[in-house]
């Protein structure tokens, strides 16, 4: 092999002849550049309502709920634990938090309560799983029964007056609603949970590959549990929050609640099949989705067309994230193949 070859060889990698980290950019900041986009285009679209400090707190408040949901299911698909139970874990919270204080338990405490719940409901998920149930189909089952129980609790009814909750929902502070600050802490402590502890660190790894961490010696059951846990804790805190909003629990389950959550998860190129993922991508997928029913709101629209756009965001992202995915791979085996040829010549 010449000295012009070796030199071609080892500038190969830095050149980047197959693209691959284009793809990766578009596949980990692609999402950003697509909000941007959307923040301009609504900008003149929508002039001169759509860019003001108000609408954007608006917007930061209407993606709020969205983001806490999304969160729980982001770091659900990242140990590889898709969780469906998300709204019956949130309509239950709301209905035991609302039931004791309606019967004289301080607020902490109910709040408490609530949050525990989505604990518990993690945990009992997380244990039948790992009995070899799929995930998929047991937080289906625990969906029903958390739905069941919500009614049966409030006799069917939404239990009213929940004022006392008012500091989690409507009430503002310098300025700012309640839930972005919720939403803020959240996904502080989440991300740093994922991205500087040793428990977040291998519960991603657990997503990734199962196998090998058990083979490293990691108990990767308890991690693939905590997965569960964390996902029912952003759920109560989810509830919670939105009995705080309108002052009153719901025990009826809001399915639409995975669908936008899903959405958001996906538009910030989680993988799936678990392993990868990032909080700060998820909290913008769900600002994303706040930005366009805003800014269609603005101009009047009817309010289907964002649920529309919404689904084809949803469908787009997973199409992207297939894409990009098996064509790194392939252009990764193609370039190391070109490689090895080069270097036997």
């Amino acid at each position: 092999m010449t000295a012009e070859t070796t030199e071609q060889v080892a500038a190969g990698p830095e050149r980047d002849p197959a693209g691959v980290r284009w793809l990766i950019f578009v596949r980990d900041r692609g999402i950003l550049v697509l909000w941007a986009l959307l923040l301009i285009g609504f900008s003149l679209w929508a002039s001169p309502y759509f860019a003001s400090v108000d609408n954007a707190i608006l917007i930061a408040n209407a993606a709020a709920l969205t983001a806490i949901f999304a969160a729980g299911i982001a770091v659900g698909v990242i140990c590889g634990a898709l969780d469906l139970s998300i709204p019956g874990t949130a309509a239950m919270a709301g209905c035991v938090c609302g039931w004791l204080m309606t019967h004289g338990v301080p607020v902490g405490i109910g709040i408490v309560a609530g949050l525990a719940v989505g604990v518990v409901v993690g945990v009992v998920n997380g244990l039948i799983a790992l009995r070899g149930f799929n995930p998929i189909i047991v937080t289906i089952g625990s969906l029903s029964v958390l739905s069941g129980l919500a009614a049966a609790l409030a006799g069917g009814y939404t239990i009213p007056g929940l004022t006392d909750l008012m500091f989690l929902g409507t009430d503002r502070f310098a300025g700012i609603p309640a839930p972005v600050w919720v939403v803020a802490v959240l996904f502080l402590a989440g991300t740093a949970f994922l991205t500087r502890t040793r428990d977040g660190i291998r519960l991603m790894a657990v997503g990734g590959n199962p196998e090998a961490v058990r083979r490293s010696g990691i108990n990767a059951d308890r991690y693939k549990v905590l997965g569960f846990v964390v996902s029912g804790f952003c759920a109560a805190l989810g509830g919670l929050v939105t009995a705080a909003m309108v002052t009153e629990a719901n025990p009826a389950a809001n399915p639409g609640i995975i669908f936008n959550a899903l959405t958001a998860v996906a538009l910030a190129g989680v993988a799936l099949s678990g392993g990868r993922g990032s909080l700060p991508r998820v909290l913008v997928g769900a600002l994303i989705l706040g930005t366009i029913s805003n800014g269609l709101t603005i101009k009047g629209i009817q309010p289907y067309w964002a649920t529309a756009v919404t689904g084809l965001l949803l469908l787009g992202s997973l199409g992207l994230e297939k894409w990009v995915s098996t064509t790194v791979s392939r252009r990764l085996v193609a370039t190391a193949q070109a490689s090895v040829h080069t270097g036997t010549r």
